[in-house]
């Protein structure tokens, strides 16, 4: 099935993208501009990205790998404050 009518990329070419760079590197992080990167090809109008991000999601490769999960919420935990130094905020 056609995915991205602008550039003619189909659902196969998702996945072998997918599968493409997860076995070049089984810690990256895919994104749909490496999708479009490795495929040698470059997003137009953005009509395509709800089914291309379906297409994407429909990969068991897609998973985000054990190290990196939970990755942000440790590091929300961690700063709290914004960075702020105590006492930011003026007495009333």
């Amino acid at each position: 099935m056609i995915v991205c009518h602008c550039t003619n990329i189909t659902d196969h070419d998702i996945r072998a993208a997918i599968d493409w760079m997860r076995n070049a590197d089984p810690e990256t992080i895919i994104t749909p501009g490496k999708i479009y990167h490795a495929l040698g090809k470059s997003a137009d109008c953005g009509g395509c990205m709800p089914l291309f991000l379906d297409t994407m999601r429909s990969s068991s490769k897609l998973e985000v790998p054990a190290q990196l999960t939970n990755l942000r919420a440790v590091s929300i935990r961690e700063k709290s404050n914004e960075g702020r130094r105590q006492g930011h905020r003026l007495s009333q």
